[in-house]
């Protein structure tokens, strides 16, 4: 699998996933958001971090930066695109997932593990998660807070188009949702970090089966 992980300004977990990505066994090449161009790739990463400081709203500018119009088109033929937590911000600015990510309810940043229900497992993402079984995946914003009207809620739930709910909200977020596919569930959006949780060291394993999922779909 060719992976590739964008650096924005502010990025703080390009790395983080990258190192997940290599050791699911993916071939990770490493982008910059000022490229105009991408290279033949199989899943495209934003990462988690707070672009540009995150001024005007979460991932606003950085969905303006000259990669993203590349990103918007290889979403659109069908290239994974995955969005962790700033990701999923600048996702939502892009447009590719639906919705909005706004100030916690609490309006403080929260920085903790939460437990995670798997929604769907009907998706290159998810395919190997038990539905049974309660995630633990640490989160760490200050606008999570995941916001659509209740059209596009409706629409998520017929669609079977959310990914994962948190147990308990630690931040407001409409139906307790944690991540939400695009409409060609190619594309998924989701505030807790799966590649903070893919070695035992680091206090768990659960975001490694999203990544060995990966690799299992797009090899």
């Amino acid at each position: 699998m060719q992976a590739g992980v964008i650096t924005f300004p502010g990025s703080n977990c390009d790395r983080d996933v990258a190192v997940a990505l290599e050791g699911a066994g993916a071939t990770v090449t490493r982008l910059w958001h000022g490229d105009a161009e991408l290279p033949r790739l199989d899943l495209v990463v934003l990462p988690g971090g707070f672009s540009y400081g995150d001024y005007l709203r979460c991932g606003a500018i950085a969905s303006k930066s000259p990669i993203m119009k590349e990103v918007i088109s290889a979403a659109e033929a069908g290239v994974a695109v995955l969005g962790i937590c700033n990701g999923f911000q600048l996702l939502a600015e892009a447009g590719l997932v639906p919705g909005a990510l706004i100030a916690n309810a609490g309006l403080k940043f929260v920085c903790r593990e939460v437990e995670l229900d798997v929604v769907s497992t009907g998706s290159i993402f998810t395919s190997v998660y038990d539905p049974k079984r309660t995630l633990r995946l640490p989160i760490a914003h200050h606008d999570g807070n995941y916001v659509c009207d209740a059209d596009e809620l409706k629409r998520l739930r017929d669609e079977d188009r959310i990914a994962f709910r948190y147990r308990h909200n630690p931040n407001g977020s409409v139906a307790d949702i944690a991540g939400v596919f695009g409409p060609g569930r190619n594309v998924l959006g989701l505030m807790p970090h799966p590649e903070r949780a893919v070695d035992p060291a680091t206090g768990g394993t659960d975001g490694r089966p999203m990544f060995r999922a990966l690799m299992e779909a797009l090899a």
